[in-house]
């Protein structure tokens, strides 16, 4: 299932019913404004191209990689017929070139069905996703989150979940898997919603945008 305009709805409702803290936070961001990421493919290029580097460093890999692509575009297909070695000219490392390179390789040949991976429930899209090299659960999430809009997904390893709930529900430090859980148990079924709250909730503290339409670039 995919959140619609009705189910958002209805999971502000649920939210600012469950959970006093959540409410507030509700209050504090107010609407629920994510857009869902078409281009599947690209976020997750963008999701290996970003990590463990700046915001600014992984903008300019992909302007350069987007240039490279040329006129047909940032597509597996494409890519595909890129070597690692042109994948690492735009500044990639050795590994997230050969990352790249398996998505789009994967992507091609269809072992990973992008067109038809909607279709899938949560935990298979998780399992799909994680055979490509570089992609781990919490990437495989935030696909889940940003791209496929499922609505009960909770990333309870995601930095910014974590520090919001620290922050919000008064603990001394980052909550571990389980504590986590306890604290989300009232979100459900309806913890992707949540989650972006919390995203958002951090962004007010420092005045910037980043999950307020789409996924973090």
């Amino acid at each position: 299932m995919k959140l619609t305009p009705t189910h958002i709805r209805s999971a502000r409702r649920h939210l600012r019913a469950a959970d006093a803290v959540m409410r507030s936070m509700i209050d504090a961001v107010g609407p629920y404004t994510l857009r869902f990421e078409e281009d599947r493919f690209g976020l997750l290029v963008r999701s290996i191209v970003s990590q463990q580097i700046s915001t600014i460093a992984a903008r300019a890999i992909r302007k350069r990689l987007l240039e490279l692509a040329g006129s047909e575009g940032l597509t597996a297909a494409n890519l595909s017929r890129l070597t690692t070695e042109e994948l690492r000219s735009v500044g990639l490392s050795s590994q997230k070139a050969s990352y790249v390179a398996d998505l789009a390789s994967r992507v091609n040949d269809g072992t990973v069905d992008l067109q038809r991976i909607g279709r899938l429930s949560d935990e298979r899209v998780v399992e799909v996703l994680t055979q490509v090299k570089g992609i781990g659960r919490w990437t495989a999430q935030m696909f889940l989150i940003f791209s496929l809009g499922r609505p009960d997904v909770f990333p309870h390893d995601d930095l910014g979940v974590r520090t919001a709930i620290r922050d919000r529900y008064g603990l001394a430090d980052l909550p571990d898997k389980k504590t986590s859980h306890a604290i989300a148990a009232p979100w459900r079924p309806f913890a992707s919603v949540a989650s972006w709250y919390c995203w958002r909730t951090l962004d007010l503290a420092r005045n910037t945008e980043t999950v307020a339409k789409g996924y973090p670039s």
